[in-house]
């Protein structure tokens, strides 16, 4: 369960703003949409702005919100004929429809919440130590462990779980996955990547295999839970 905050001007329940945020489990707190409330903000796990009626006053309020520096996520709420007017210098982390159901809702704030988690870590030089969901990889030794159990894990296994752990939520084709864990010049096809794939979903077991996700006739994702893996296609 996380901490929300909606930014809105609009009076009453977050139910008028996303009606499925209502649904779900998340504490969620209500500030107007205006500059002030950013001198006392309250400590949150990830901030939404309402941006479905004026546009131009969600730009500005989150332009000086990522100057601001607030340390968690930042999604705006937009309809479907305010989103072509958005743009991703505004500052924002990601983009969802008023009319969003619960589930992509959920999933939204969870992969917007761990992305953070994964670049504090990868930005910390000092952290040996990669934790996304429930994996924890130490760079250090070389070693992987889900809930607990350590992994079995060749080189370029271990380096493959690594860097998709590192971006959880991203989607990779499988030249990128080439690219960054082979190199450049390595000369093997892309079926590599499958393979290796396939033999670290076998080590991480049944129960956690979906860890590792398949987008349709683009590639891989890392989910930081295996529920994740219904909703690969959708939100990609």
């Amino acid at each position: 369960m996380a901490r929300i905050l909606l930014l809105t001007n609009t009076t009453g329940a977050s139910a008028e703003v996303l009606p499925a945020l209502g649904l779900l489990q998340h504490q969620v707190r209500i500030l107007p949409a205006i500059g002030s409330v950013l001198v006392d903000i309250p400590e949150v796990d990830c901030l939404f702005i309402d941006a479905r009626r004026d546009l131009t006053a969600a730009k500005s309020l989150t332009k000086l919100v990522t100057t601001t520096g607030i340390g968690c996520p930042l999604i705006l709420i937009t309809t479907e004929g305010g989103l072509s007017a958005t743009n991703a210098d505004w500052g924002f982390d990601d983009v969802i429809l008023d009319t969003a159901g619960p589930a992509e809702v959920d999933a939204r704030i969870r992969i917007a919440i761990t992305k953070l988690q994964a670049m504090r870590v990868a930005a910390d030089p000092t952290s040996g130590e990669i934790k996304s969901g429930d994996v924890v990889i130490d760079e250090k030794t070389y070693t992987a462990k889900i809930k607990g159990r350590a992994l079995d894990l060749t080189f370029k296994e271990f380096e493959l779980l690594k860097y998709m752990a590192q971006h959880p939520g991203r989607v990779f084709t499988r030249s990128q996955l080439l690219q960054e864990i082979w190199g450049y010049d390595y000369f093997g096809g892309t079926r590599t990547v499958d393979v290796h794939i396939r033999r670290l979903r076998s080590k991480l077991g049944p129960e956690f295999e979906a860890i590792i996700g398949t987008v349709r006739n683009v590639g891989y994702r890392f989910n930081t839970s295996p529920k994740e893996q219904d909703l690969s296609d959708q939100l990609s």
